[in-house]
């Protein structure tokens, strides 16, 4: 099992799925990092042929070919009966979620689900369940909720108050698909699969209006959400896009607001979010939402015609190592958390999860989207 030396803790990684979040989740943890709190090895994977997999396998160790190789499955249940997997990181279509968790849980395995967790809550809190009784660790892979970038926003926002109190939040996740070229059956419009903008990468605009409006508070203690307004482009039976507006109680009295955006149909901005305080602004920017780049505190309001400006402004960037994009930071998260023999993380507790796909079940509500695992 993982080593639980509490100076470098090491897990051992058992892969589902050879799809683009697999790529990169495996290609962050093979990277080079000396000052890595913990150590990660791919120890098996599973995909839906040899071929596959060892194609896989080929085109990732390309760059890392001194790292072990892993034992390729063509199959999931090899890799949940590996006695060499400490941890079975879900990276398959939102669909297979909830069995591929519910198996690798009853094989006894830790469990890193990638986002959205399920379909719905009915599904998420199931897949709960099960955890909690088998006594295993299982996270949603919510990566971004791991970047340094949420400390330094908390930091600026609530220990520094560099834009007082804050009032209104903007974000927009536009990430174009090629949708009329893609086959009917593909993960981006079946909805079957759970196809759509709002469980595919509007959970990344509602997960940073949560943490910033909701004060940085997860799960059970986020505050309550006043009103949830939404609208969504429903075109085949999945949302190409969508707007969602959440309203929560300010301190100062009324509602601080925030709107978030996410389509398919095009590309969003490298500035994407912007918070705006009583006294101030932060503008978020970055490759995409999901992989932030940093921020810029602009210190003071913006003027009025005629008047002098007298905002500062200051940048805070994110390092990381060359070639990599920040999945190492909740898989790392994930080696600590089992060498400390926790069953679930803090930053991204379970009760989180249940929360985020509620209130998801309630705009796909709202907005007339259903998929068949709502009928089950």
């Amino acid at each position: 099992m993982a080593d639980t030396g509490k100076s470098s803790p090491h897990v051992r990684w058992g892969v589902l799925g050879t799809g683009w979040i697999s790529t990169m989740f495996t290609s962050d943890l093979l990277a080079a990092r000396p000052d890595a709190p913990a150590r990660h090895t791919i120890a098996a994977l599973g995909s839906s042929s040899l071929e596959k997999g060892n194609a896989f396998v080929d085109k990732v160790w390309a760059k890392t070919p001194d790292q072990p190789r892993p034992q390729v499955y063509a199959d999931y249940r090899g890799v949940y009966d590996d006695p060499n997997v400490d941890v079975v990181y879900v990276g398959t279509p939102h669909s297979l979620h909830k069995q591929n968790c519910l198996d690798a849980i009853a094989a006894g395995k830790h469990v890193l689900c990638e986002k959205p967790f399920t379909i719905n809550a009915k599904e998420a809190q199931e897949v709960v369940d099960a955890a909690r009784k088998k006594g295993v660790f299982i996270m949603e892979a919510v990566w971004t909720r791991f970047f340094p970038l949420f400390k330094a926003l908390y930091e600026e926002i609530h220990v520094k108050k560099s834009i007082g109190n804050v009032q209104r939040f903007f974000i927009d996740f536009g990430n174009k698909m090629p949708l009329d070229t893609l086959p009917a059956n593909s993960r981006l419009k079946d909805p079957a699969l759970g196809a759509g903008a709002l469980l595919d990468i509007g959970v990344y605009s509602l997960t940073y209006a949560s943490i910033i409006l909701g004060d940085f508070k997860v799960g059970k203690e986020h505050p309550k959400i006043e009103r949830v307004t939404s609208s969504l482009d429903i075109v085949n039976g999945m949302d190409e896009a969508n707007v969602v507006v959440l309203d929560y109680a300010a301190a100062a009295g009324g509602n601080k607001t925030a709107v978030c955006t996410s389509t398919f149909r095009t590309r969003g901005a490298q500035e994407f979010a912007r918070i705006e305080g009583s006294t101030g602004s932060i503008v978020l920017f970055g490759l995409v939402v999901s992989v932030p780049g940093g921020f810029r505190v602009i210190e003071g309001l913006q003027p009025g015609m005629g008047e002098a400006d007298t905002r500062s402004e200051r940048v805070f960037n994110i390092e990381k190592p060359e070639g990599t994009l920040g999945f190492f930071w909740e898989a790392d998260a994930v080696a600590e958390d089992i060498a400390n023999g926790r069953t679930e993380n803090a930053t991204m507790p379970l009760d989180e999860t249940l929360r985020m796909m509620k209130l998801m079940d309630g705009i796909r509500q709202a907005g007339g989207l259903s998929y068949p695992q709502d009928q089950q």
